[in-house]
């Protein structure tokens, strides 16, 4: 629509004092504006990056980074103060993969409920991935499992302090929520986010995913991966390619 020419639209491009400092907005704009983001952080920085060519190597550091190294120098719980975000479900740095690693490392409790093969473990991050009117919980809802009742078959899930029970055959609505897709994410900022980027997601690896990844982080960023892959995305716009038929069609009348 902002490409149309019928709409006003106002670009903002200025960076005030107070973010100045902050290399996560600095990189958020070098991305939107076409440009490869400053990977040198610093000490004292919110944005890190960690080079690593190799996929299959990426799993086990963004689990030592998750249980170890991140809560021991930022001083937050794993679970709820570190989100990760990938670009896709699928493949060794995937949100599927990922989650049951993390689930692991983070929450190797024995008390769960079983459900296609995935295993719901008091403790565990959930994510709702439906709309469930009678429950009053809503796809992209995160919680926590609080219950698990053996004898019952069932479970209780805490969505911001709210108690929501789910039987075992309803445990389809929810997935592990260690990690997520960037996708489900929009919206949503957590303290620290940890971001793995390579080309074996190269079908996802946009622009605009890239910025949405990492503008959720709000104390600090860590980015993993290939830098050919990082580029790939920067220059990789082609949302903006899509949405020209609009912009042709508002310009037309035709809308």
């Amino acid at each position: 629509i902002y490409t149309s020419e019928v709409v006003p639209v106002v670009r903002l491009t200025t960076i005030y004092r107070q973010a100045q400092t902050s290399n996560i907005i600095m990189n958020a704009h070098r991305i939107n504006r076409g440009e490869f983001p400053a990977l040198k952080g610093g000490k004292r920085s919110d944005f890190f990056y960690i080079e690593e060519e190799e996929p299959q190597n990426i799993p086990p550091l963004i689990c030592e980074l998750c249980a170890k190294r991140l809560p021991g120098y930022y001083k937050v719980n794993p679970v709820e103060g570190i989100q990760v975000l990938s670009p896709m479900q699928r493949g060794e740095t995937g949100a599927a993969n990922l989650n049951t690693l993390l689930q692991n490392a983070l929450n190797p409790g024995t008390k769960f409920l079983r459900r296609g093969g995935v295993e719901y473990r008091l403790g565990d991050k959930v994510m709702q991935i439906k709309n469930n009117y009678d429950k009053e919980v809503f796809n992209g809802d995160i919680g926590r499992i609080s219950a698990v009742e053996l004898e019952d078959r069932e479970l209780t899930v805490q969505f911001d302090g709210v108690p929501v029970v789910y039987d075992v055959s309803e445990l389809d609505e929810l997935v592990l929520a260690y990690t997520t897709t960037i996708h489900k994410a929009q919206g949503s900022e957590y303290p620290i986010v940890v971001m793995p980027f390579t080309m074996q997601h190269y079908v996802m690896l946009q622009r605009n995913l890239l910025y949405t990844g990492g503008t959720r982080a709000k104390k600090a960023l860590v980015l993993i991966g290939q830098k050919n892959a990082i580029g790939f995305a920067v220059r990789n716009n082609t949302v903006t390619k899509r949405n020209t038929c609009l912009a042709e069609r508002l310009r037309l009348g035709a809308l």
